[in-house]
This record gives C-alpha cells, sequence and structure tokens, in this order.
C-alpha cells in the first residue's frame, strides 16, 4: 500500500530548499515558485501553465541560480539557452511521452532590444500556454510538403535582464529579483553535492502529484476578490495546488496571489500608445477642450518620466502622433485625427479632448482623484 504523502510537509521542504539558496524579494515570491514547482508534475490537470519569470535590472541578481534550483525540482527539465523554435516544437511533440519543463537562461539575449522580434520562438512560448493549441508547421522538402501540428503545451520558465514582450508578461508570475544585501546570506551552491537533494524532492513531488491528480482535475479554485481574466488564468493551477496541500498554503498562496498580481499591475505602464492616451488626459489636456498639435508636442516632450522627448532617438513628432493616435477611434468609430482648430488669427491642426474621450474611457486606468476641495474657516463664517 503506497503511503500518503502530507503536501503541505512536502510543499514546506521544496520551500526550505530554495531558501537554502534563493532571496527572493518577497515572501509571495517564495510562495508562488514552490506552487510552480509543485505544478509542473499535474499539468495535465489544467487547461493552462503560468510562465516563471525571474527577472531583474542588473546582473548578479541571483536569476540564473533560482533557475537552477528550480531545474532540479521539475519533470525532464530542458535547459534552452540557445534552442530554437523548431527544436522545441519537436522536444514537445516528442513520441517518448517525456514532455519538458523547458527553462531559458538569459532570455533578454533572445527578446531584448537588441535581439530582434524572434517571433516563432515568442508564438511558441504564448501557444504553449494553453492546452490543444498546436502550431502548424510545413514539414518536407520543396513541393512535398505536408502540413503538421506540433503541439507546444509546456511549463517554461525564463531568467533575464530587463522585461518580456508583452503577450509573455501578461501570461507570466513574475520574480522581480535583486541584489543580494550584505546582511542576506545563502548556502553555496554546489551541483555534485545538492543536486542530489533537489532531485529527491522532485521524486517526491511526482509521487504526491499522482496522489492528487483525480482532486485536482477539474478543481475551480475560489479565486482572490480582484483577480479575474488574465491573472486569474494564471493563477489557478497555483491555488488549487495549494488547496491540494492544505495546511496554511491555501491562505498563503492567495495573499501571494493578490500580492503579485497587484505588483504587476503597477509596474505595468500598458503599451505606448495607452501610455500617449494616458499622458493626454492626465497631463497635456486637463481642462481642454481642444489644443493645436504644436502645443500638444510641446507639452508631451516636456513631462518628465515620459518617453516622449527620446523615442527611439527623437522626439515625438506630428507625423509619429498622427500613426499612434489613428490606431484608436473616436465615439463614432472613425480613427482619431487631427481637425482644424481656430486660434486669433489663423487656423491651426489640432485635437479635440471630444474625439478622445472613448478611447480615454476604454484603453486608460481611472484618472487620478481630484483633491478634496478645502474645508470651510467655520470659525470666521457669517
Amino acid at each position: 500500500m503506497t503511503t500518503a504523502i502530507d503536501g503541505a510537509v512536502l510543499l514546506n521542504e521544496v520551500e526550505a530548499f530554495h531558501r537554502r539558496f534563493n532571496v527572493f524579494p518577497t515572501e509571495a515570491a517564495y510562495v508562488a515558485v514552490v506552487l510552480w514547482d509543485a505544478h509542473t508534475h499535474l499539468l495535465d490537470c489544467f487547461e493552462s501553465t503560468p510562465r516563471l519569470a525571474f527577472l531583474s535590472p542588473e546582473p548578479g541578481s541571483g536569476k540564473s541560480r533560482a533557475l537552477e534550483i528550480v531545474e532540479t525540482l521539475v519533470p525532464n527539465a530542458m535547459a534552452a539557452v540557445d534552442a530554437s523554435a523548431a527544436a522545441l516544437f519537436r522536444a514537445v511533440s516528442g513520441v517518448d511521452g517525456r514532455r519538458p519543463t523547458i527553462l531559458f537562461d538569459e532570455i533578454d539575449t533572445i527578446f531584448g532590444p537588441k535581439a530582434g522580434e524572434n517571433e516563432q520562438l515568442r508564438g511558441f512560448i504564448n501557444a504553449g500556454h494553453r492546452r490543444n493549441r498546436p502550431m502548424f508547421r510545413c514539414v518536407g522538402d520543396g513541393a512535398n510538403q505536408t502540413v503538421q501540428a506540433f503541439h507546444s503545451y509546456a511549463a517554461v520558465a525564463v531568467a533575464g535582464l530587463g522585461s518580456l514582450p508583452d503577450t509573455i508578461r501578461d501570461r507570466a508570475v513574475i520574480i522581480r529579483m535583486r541584489r543580494r544585501a550584505r546582511n542576506e546570506k545563502v548556502e553555496p551552491y554546489r551541483t555534485r553535492i545538492h543536486e542530489r537533494e533537489g532531485f529527491a524532492l522532485r521524486d517526491r513531488l511526482a509521487a504526491w502529484a499522482e496522489q492528487v491528480t483525480e482532486r485536482i482535475m477539474g478543481a475551480w479554485p475560489e479565486m482572490p476578490d480582484g483577480v479575474t481574466d488574465r491573472p486569474a488564468d494564471v493563477w489557478e493551477p497555483l491555488i488549487a495546488i495549494a488547496d491540494a496541500a492544505g495546511g496554511d498554503w491555501p491562505e498563503r498562496a492567495r495573499a501571494a496571489c493578490v500580492a503579485l498580481v497587484t505588483a504587476s499591475k503597477a509596474n505595468d505602464k500598458g503599451s505606448l500608445g495607452v501610455r500617449l492616451l494616458t499622458d493626454l488626459r492626465d497631463h497635456v489636456m486637463v481642462g481642454i477642450d481642444r489644443l493645436p498639435t504644436v502645443a500638444i508636442l510641446d507639452r508631451l516632450n516636456a513631462l518628465d518620466d515620459a518617453p516622449w522627448a527620446d523615442l527611439h532617438g527623437k522626439p515625438l513628432d506630428n507625423r509619429r502622433l498622427s500613426k499612434m493616435l489613428a490606431e484608436y477611434m473616436t465615439a463614432d468609430n472613425e480613427p482619431i485625427t487631427s481637425r482644424n482648430i481656430k486660434t486669433a488669427g489663423s487656423v491651426l491642426k489640432g485635437y479635440y479632448a471630444a474625439d478622445l474621450a472613448d478611447a480615454w474611457a476604454r484603453y486608460c486606468p481611472p484618472p487620478p482623484e481630484s483633491p478634496l476641495p478645502p474645508l470651510p474657516d467655520m470659525e470666521n463664517a457669517a
């Protein structure tokens, strides 16, 4: 008879293993990473698998070490520093049934500003987020080609500098790493010694996964208030794991979910177009119903902590402003374009707040609250 494994105790041990070698920025990060490790053993229970991303602004922040510890805890780890999209298609679609857990270090060399777009690889990582989303490719030579479906559903963890493409970031649990402070100590990691300890935990996670598969299959965990849409897709598998483990993990998982989703929203500036719309609403056209283009550009380019004065090496100009705003529609479902504005003695091209209002309502975050008016001076009130 198989001995039942206490899931909460096992996850505690996995967390303790991480804490020996990794310094994560928050308690929520430890919870998320441990649950992600466990979920890689239960992928077939879920409709989607969140990406795990260790990101930092500078080297030497512990990203690679975090990925190295994860590597010992997940099934069929596949280090893919420079793997091509074609190689990954075939690895995940392999006939031996050993679906890999893909680990990308130095992801900034693939998606960074100097690395090009890598659309094939981006497409693979995006498609593999959900089950039953194969990618179709032509296979063969010359005229003898056939269309073949490549399954891409697989767990993916990445580490790198900077950020990620929006489509990948939205599907990921982001751990924003930082360099260790002098008082933050970790145990030196030695592969020959400690790898075996990680493998032992990995095998126990696999055994526990077999015991809870039926319980987790089809589970609909209760999500924290306000966690919906894409964040809910990302976190549902992790919270389902926590619920199956029991102990204090359900509570810790939901607290970690709220903390990391909130942090992600705070760090997410949105697309450049949304940033433009928001800056126009909150800083440029406040209380103004129309403004000439030249005045809009002057105000945008003068904003501190805004990208407009140095956009790809030069200030935002009339042509780029017009192109960006034309992507959005007015309330009459027409592209936003400049119109004539009559000024003293002349007519200038510019933009009307009424034309922007629908886009502001649809795409921009809520406007900052207006300060409350001062209380009346009751002492001198007549």
